[in-house]
């Protein structure tokens, strides 16, 4: 046997032939034997197994949902979900950006999902993240003619939803099996900046560029006090445990805080910048600030008097100062084992801090994202809690019309998932009680209501 045929022959083969003989046997004989064996028992054990035939899925496999055209006349329409056996493909559902841009969504509002960032292999290969999959769209209002700037579901509710708009109007709809608009609250003159419901929904307070702040009583669809300011109104809060307090931030450099029941102001405290956004801690005894200049300040506020004092600034890392778009706090995070915050400013930078509660609210920075600038205000929001999850999750709008999510412990791999479906930027975002559905809302006046898929 030369080397050639060696090298070319079956390792467990050559094995079989090179094992020793007996000596009152003939070696040619033992070779030929040992050889049939091996044969045959290789066959034997191809025979005993099943044909398997594998299909792979291909890579741009997408779930598509499409929905009617969007009529004015069709606003609030309930889209249907999708059958049950298209759900079982949800969570590893995608389309690659290529396919978007050759057109292959027939519709403005037809949906495909999909987990990607600019080096979007890796998230290709693992699909989005399971816990921020979607099902599809489970409503759309296309009524408003102006661009939908601040959305928010109401206190402890699921299906109770509200959006002010650069129109003034403001917009207040049920997203229930039959989504409907319930009022139009009309008064503003200029852009609704920022709303908040009262604790128990019955009333909204709303913040416009108007220079005046609104009190509108939902059941009756009417204003029933208007503030006036001498700037324009860009944030406002209810105290989370005295409703009658109502804090106001404006872009006279202002924070300050009205009695509901007759508008009277009661305290008022000056910052370095103009107030751009703000939010209580849980317990009302502190108001987190955003500011012009990018700062966020740790106000303490007294919840029977409503007197204010300042007691801590973080100052802004960037060496451009940019507004501060959001201040979300929540009272409880896996990562940092207590309360947060987190704050996006108009240069795409998102922080998250650690809130010390017991130190007048000092913010320690934990981490953060930088995304693309934006020109408009942008806003974004924490996402549901989810116990089995290590992560801290975001939603974010965007001037490329997409929703994204980020995980801000992944700063390499930081988007786990995306939503395609609106045409224009996207700039609000807000989750409902329930947290199984997400309201995005766009600059050409669309809400689209997602509907999360249930994880096990």
């Amino acid at each position: 046997m030369n080397k050639e045929n060696v090298n070319s022959m079956d390792p467990e083969l050559f094995s079989c032939l090179l094992q020793p003989a007996s000596a009152d046997l003939d070696p040619g004989y033992i070779g030929i034997s040992r050889l049939l064996l091996f044969r045959k028992a290789e066959s034997g054990v191809r025979g005993r197994l099943p044909t398997v035939t594998y299909i792979r899925r291909p890579r741009n496999w997408e779930l598509q949902i499409p929905s009617q055209a969007s009529t004015p006349g069709n606003s609030g329409r309930w889209l249907p979900s999708p059958s049950p056996h298209s759900l079982m493909f949800e969570v590893e559902s995608w389309s690659s950006s290529r396919d978007l841009r050759n057109g292959n969504l027939a519709s403005s509002h037809r949906t495909s999902f999909s987990s990607t960032a600019s080096d979007n292999d890796q998230l290709r290969r693992r699909g989005p993240e399971p816990g921020y999959s979607f099902v599809g769209m489970h409503c759309i209002f296309d009524q408003c003619k102006a661009s939908v700037t601040v959305l928010k579901f109401g206190h402890m509710s699921s299906d109770l939803l509200a959006y002010g708009a650069s129109d003034g109007t403001l917009t207040v709809c049920t997203v229930s099996e039959s989504p409907s608009i319930i009022k139009q609250l009309n008064g503003h003159s200029k852009d609704v900046t920022d709303f908040d419901f009262t604790s128990n929904n019955q009333y909204i307070a709303s913040s416009s560029m108007d220079k005046t702040v609104r009190v509108w009583e939902l059941s009756k669809g009417i204003c029933i006090r208007v503030i006036y300011g001498v700037s324009p109104q860009l944030c406002i809060r209810f105290h989370p445990v005295n409703n009658n307090f109502l804090s106001v931030g404006n872009a006279n450099k202002e924070v300050t805080v009205f009695n509901f029941s007759t508008g009277r102001i009661i305290n008022k405290l000056v910052l370095d910048s103009e107030v751009t956004s703000m939010d209580h801690d849980h317990t009302g005894q502190l108001i987190f600030c955003g500011d012009g200049q990018g700062c966020i300040h740790s106000v303490t506020m007294d919840s029977h008097s409503g007197a204010l004092s300042r007691s801590h600034r973080n100052r802004s890392t960037g060496k451009q100062k940019s507004p501060v778009t959001t201040v979300q706090y929540r009272s409880f995070s896996l990562l940092a084992r207590g309360p947060v915050l987190l704050t996006c400013t108009q240069d795409g930078s998102l922080t998250f801090f650690s809130v010390a509660l017991e130190i007048q609210g000092y913010l320690t920075l934990r981490c953060s994202l930088k995304l693309a600038s934006r020109v408009h205000s942008i806003r974004v929001s924490f996402c549901p809690l989810l116990s089995l999850e290590k992560g801290e999750y975001i939603v974010a709008g965007s001037e490329d019309s997409n929703v994204y999510f980020y995980d801000l412990t992944r700063p390499k791999h930081a988007c786990v998932n995306k939503l395609q479906g609106h045409r224009f930027p996207v700039v609000g975002v807000a989750w409902n009680h329930g947290e199984n559905l997400l309201a995005s809302s766009d600059l050409y006046g669309v809400v689209i209501v997602w509907k999360r898929a249930k994880t096990s």
